[in-house]
This record gives C-alpha cells, sequence and structure tokens, in this order.
C-alpha cells in the first residue's frame, strides 16, 4: 500500500548517476563472512561437503603418482616391460579415479540442496525485512529494482554457491596436494612455480580490482532496467491511450543499451583473466618440461618421476587457471551479494517503544495539535494542522491537488511519525502506541485497489481471520457487488488474476469495498474510494457506507465535492493547512475556498 509523495515513486536514476542506493560497497570479507554466516546454518551438510571434497581430491591426487609407477616399470635401455606392474598400477589409477568421481557426483548433488536451503533463508529473510522496512523506502525504490533483488541477485549468489564455492575448496586442495606431492619428488625443480605463480596471483588481484565495480554497475543497470520494464507495464493502458509506444520503446531502448553496455564491459574485461593466467601457466609448463629433461639426462630423476612432476604441475597449476576463470563470476556473485546485504541492512521501521500502549478498545476519538511534517526536512509538506474528530463522526478532507490530503492518512496510520507536534487517539499520542494497534483501528478503501491472485472469496475475506460464506456474501451485499459475482461460471470461487485484471475498475473497487465492510474497526478512511464507479453505483455505496459507519469515526478524503455533503465536518486544506472548517451549509454560506471549489464543480 504505497501512500507516499507521488514525485519520487516515479522518478528514476538519471543516465550515467548512480542507483538511488548505490553507497560505498562492503569489504570482501565482510560479504564472505555473511554469506558465511547463511553456510553455519546448516552445518551438518557443511561438513559433508567439506569431507566429501576432501576425500574426493585427495583420491584423485594419487593417480599421477601411479601413473609414474607404471611408466617406471619400463626398462628404456632393454625395451622390456612388466606388463603385470603397468597393468596393476593402471588398475589402481582406475578404482581411484572412480572412486573419486562417485565422492565428486555425491558432492555436487549435496551442494546443489545445500545452496538451495541457503537461497531459501536468504529470500525469507529478505520478504520478512520488506515486510518490517518503513512506507518510505517503498516511496523511493522502484518496485522493479526490488524485484531485481529477490530473484536475479539471488540467483546469481545462488549458482555461486552451488558451482564456485566447490570449485574454489576443491583447488585449494589440489593445490596444497599437489604442492606437497612434488615436494617428494625434486624440491628445486618447484622454484619454478616461485616465479610463474607470483606473476599469476599478482595480475588476477589486479584485475580482480578493475573488474569488481564493472559487475557492480552490472547489477545496478539490470535493476533500473527492471525497474523502468515494471513501471511501463503497470501503465501499459496508458501508454496505448496516448500512443506513446514508440516514445517508451526508445527510453527502454536507452536503458537497455545502457545495461547491454554495463554487460559487455563486466565480461570483456572478466574474460580477459582467464586466457591470460592460463599462458603464465603453461609457460611454467613449459621450463618444467625443459628441466626435467635435462634432470633425467643427468640421472638426477627417472623418466616416471618427470611425468609425475608434470601431471602434479598441471593440477597444481590448473585450479590457478580455473580461479581466474572463475573470478567474473564470483565477481558477479559479489555485487549481486552487495545488493542483497544493502537491503537487508536497511534500517527498520522504528520500533515501537518498550512501555509501548496496545488498548483493548479504542472509541474513535482522533485529534491533531499543531503537526508539522514534511518527506523531506527543507519542504513541510502539513504545517501546522489541528482538528479534533469524536466517535462516530464523519470527518471529510478537501482540498486542491497536493494540499496535504493523502499526507494526513499516512499520518493516522503512523506510515510516517510527525516532525512535530502530536497525534493523539482516545488521548494518546499515537506514537506512545504499537504501530499494529494503531492500524488495527483503521480499515482503509483507497482509490488504488489492490487485489491478489486468488478466489473473490479470498480476496473480501483477506482483512479477517475465520470468514464464514455468509458473512462474505452480506458484505457483498452490501457493497452492491453480489449480484455480478453470482452471475459468473464459478461465484465467489472465481479466481482473479495479475491484480484483478479480468474485471473492471468499478468491480475491483466494490470488492475492495466489501472487503472493508468484513473489518470490525472503529475507524474507516476512505480515500477517493467511489472514484472508479458510475454515479447511480455511487449512490448505492454510499447509502450502504452510511450504514456501515454509524458509531464509526470516518475519514473521507474526496475530490468530488458531491460526496462529503453529508459530513459531519469538512476540513478544507490548502498548501498543507486547513484553511476552513464546518458543514456543507456552513461552508458555503461563508462563501469561502470552499465555496468556490464547491461552485467551480457545479456551475
Amino acid at each position: 500500500m504505497n501512500m507516499g509523495p507521488k514525485m519520487a515513486k516515479n522518478v528514476g536514476p538519471a543516465k550515467g548517476a548512480p542507483a538511488p542506493d548505490e553507497h560505498p560497497s562492503p569489504k570482501k570479507l565482510k560479504i564472505l563472512l555473511r554469506l558465511g554466516v547463511y553456510m553455519m546454518r546448516y552445518k551438518g551438510w557443511l561438513f559433508a561437503a567439506f569431507v566429501l571434497t576432501l576425500a574426493s581430491n585427495l583420491l584423485s591426487l594419487v593417480g599421477p603418482k601411479l601413473s609414474g609407477y607404471a611408466i617406471d616399470a619400463i626398462e628404456l635401455g632393454t625395451g622390456r616391460v612388466d606388463f603385470k606392474a603397468v597393468l596393476f598400477w593402471c588398475a589402481m589409477m582406475a578404482v581411484f579415479y572412480v572412486i573419486s568421481s562417485a565422492f565428486s557426483y555425491v558432492l555436487a548433488t549435496l551442494m546443489i540442496h545445500l545452496s538451495q536451503k541457503i537461497i531459501r533463508s536468504m529470500r525469507s529473510d529478505i520478504f520478512t525485512k520488506l515486510m518490517k522496512l518503513p512506507v518510505s523506502y517503498f516511496d523511493r525504490m522502484q518496485a522493479g529494482d526490488i524485484i531485481s533483488r529477490i530473484s536475479y541477485d539471488v540467483d546469481t549468489i545462488n549458482a555461486s554457491l552451488s558451482n564456485d564455492v566447490i570449485q574454489i575448496a576443491t583447488s585449494a586442495i589440489t593445490v596444497i596436494g599437489s604442492l606437497i606431492m612434488m615436494l617428494t619428488i625434486y624440491p628445486p625443480l618447484c622454484l619454478i612455480f616461485a616465479v610463474t605463480i607470483p606473476i599469476s596471483l599478482y595480475f588476477t588481484r589486479y584485475m580482480s580490482m578493475r573488474v569488481r565495480p564493472l559487475f557492480r554497475r552490472r547489477s545496478a543497470k539490470l535493476g533500473e532496467l527492471n525497474g523502468y520494464a515494471e513501471e511501463m507495464l503497470s501503465g501499459l493502458r496508458a501508454i496505448k491511450a496516448y500512443a506513446r509506444e514508440d516514445a517508451m520503446c526508445a527510453r527502454f531502448n536507452e536503458r537497455n543499451d545502457e545495461a547491454v553496455e554495463a554487460y559487455y564491459n563486466a565480461d570483456y574485461y572478466g574474460s580477459i583473466v582467464g586466457p591470460s593466467v592460463n599462458f603464465i601457466n603453461n609457460l611454467s609448463m613449459s621450463l618444467i618440461s625443459a628441466f626435467g629433461v635435462i634432470l633425467f639426462l643427468r640421472g638426477a630423476v627417472s623418466l616416471g618421476n618427470v611425468s609425475t612432476f608434470i601431471l602434479y604441475s598441471r593440477k597444481f597449476s590448473g585450479p590457478i587457471n580455473e580461479f581466474a576463470n572463475i573470478l567474473s563470476e564470483l565477481q558477479s556473485a559479489a555485487s549481486a551479494a552487495e545488493r542483497v546485504f544493502r537491503l537487508l541492512d536497511e534500517t527498520e521501521e522504528l520500533p515501537d517503544a518498550k512501555n509501548a500502549l496496545a488498548p483493548a478498545s479504542i472509541s474513535g476519538s482522533v485529534g491533531a495539535d499543531h503537526v508539522r511534517f514534511g518527506y523531506t526536512p527543507d519542504k513541510m509538506i502539513i504545517k501546522d494542522m489541528c482538528f479534533d474528530a469524536k466517535p462516530g463522526q464523519t470527518v471529510a478532507i478537501v482540498g486542491p491537488t497536493g494540499a496535504g490530503k493523502t499526507t494526513v492518512i499516512n499520518l493516522l496510520e503512523r506510515f510516517y511519525d510527525v516532525d512535530a507536534g502530536e497525534i493523539d487517539m482516545d488521548g494518546v499520542d499515537i506514537r506512545g502506541m504499537k504501530r499494529a494497534s494503531v492500524r488495527r483501528a483503521y480499515t482503509m478503501v483507497l482509490q488504488d485497489t489492490w487485489l491478489f491472485s486468488g478466489t473473490i472469496a479470498d480476496n473480501i475475506a483477506y482483512g479477517t481471520t475465520g470468514a464464514t460464506d455468509e458473512q462474505i456474501r452480506a458484505a457483498a451485499r452490501a457493497a452492491h457487488i453480489d449480484s455480478f459475482i453470482e452471475s459468473l461460471p464459478d461465484g465467489y470461487n472465481t479466481l482473479l488474476t495479475d491484480d484483478g485484471i479480468n474485471i473492471s475498475k468499478g468491480q475491483k473497487q466494490l470488492l475492495t469495498i466489501a472487503r472493508a465492510m468484513m473489518v470490525d474497526s472503529p475507524m474507516l478512511i476512505l480515500d477517493e474510494a467511489t472514484s472508479n464507479v458510475d454515479s447511480r453505483t455511487e449512490i448505492k455505496i454510499q447509502t450502504a457506507l452510511r450504514a456501515l459507519m454509524q458509531g464509526r469515526t470516518c475519514f473521507v478524503i474526496a475530490h468530488r465535492l458531491s460526496t462529503v455533503q453529508n459530513a459531519d465536518v469538512i476540513l478544507v486544506m490548502r498548501d498543507g493547512q486547513i484553511i476552513e472548517r464546518g458543514t456543507h451549509d456552513e461552508l458555503l454560506a461563508s462563501g469561502g475556498f470552499y465555496a468556490s471549489l464547491y461552485s467551480a464543480q457545479f456551475t
């Protein structure tokens, strides 16, 4: 339910500017530690993955040693071959490799399940966080960008957890194991890596620092693109009505080009690392082969040891090359994790005070005492507002666009807290009450209807626990929507899809009014609640609402002054201030601003 300042909602970032929430990124270590916290929630699975990784890689490291034994079973001078020994060592190699492959398969399957569990927890945490964030967050963020974090960014992290984590663990074990085995064969030959490995590490680190901002920008641009697409799709009817398809396509293509450019730059520079490191590793292989032949000719090492050393050197340098190849994926995952964790770190709605009240019953008395409020400190929307609404009164709030009418509702519901003054309920400052208690005291019917995918009955009973079929039907009758519902093939079990796109706007409005009639709250807020229905239906609904509002305090926001003539008191707002108040007849008689508004509508 987004009721914040309308300007902020549809204004996206300017071209070339950072996304709304692009702050300095946290350190890589912090990101890894936070991902580690998620992984540690499943310690048993993690321990099993570690054991399988260790076993699989250690078994695969035995193969080159056995290969060397098989080669040494050949007498080079005589050409005689000990076939029994060769077959034995080859068979042993096959056994070790088969067992290693089996462990690798089990490990891959286990990591898929583990990553899905982690991602499920992460998505759950994100959605829980969204429910705790203040309305102001959704006023300044595009819905498409938020959805991008829940879907694309989390999926990117998932891919990294299920594939890259195994690759890194495997690489670490392989590199250490291969180095130990090479040291047992001929330590001086390992000095070649003292030159090539630092070069590889330095180049990889340098490119990592260059590439990471590019992946961060890639994620941000995708979020902007999704936000724009979501905004355009939600307003598709208006776009077609004004024949603005070409203009909107041009704007989309502009953002699409920016996203493509960001993707290209990130992938291009990320892909440079792998081939470059591979070249350095191949250089080390050439040097090892050359020096190995010299050592063999001098009788320092056997041919089998040279072969084994080359195989281990390949295993030693291979993981470094593989790490360089997956660097772009790691950078993408790190950027995605930054965006997810940035959302999770957003400031939540301020907690209720420890001694916050939760009244068991509320009579419906509401007052405002010299209230001042602005969405930003430099621009006050409500400048000095005072009023008293007695239980059971109908209070209408009217005025020109931008006068602050909807902002008053934001303050009544504590979507925002006042900057100065106070709003009280039954004589108690609502800042000293639990937000849930304040919001449960109201039922709202807004101009912008919201329906979810489900049956009509589910939508009507949304705000009520344990509603019976008869109660649902009674609410539908009171809202004058029952005849339409019963004319549908599935009646109250008709499924609504895509925010009720399969029914008209007026019918959606009637369903939300029926939903409000189901809730037993002492106060009611109607924000242009009858704007989407015809005049004849509006009269019927007004009659039903008057019966519903008996004994309840009701706040009505309306541009059509014909809908507020029976209000007990009308508050006329202009430039954030109440400039007139009284009944319809009193305000007309005074000949002030309200009278001019009324005259403009009916003259």
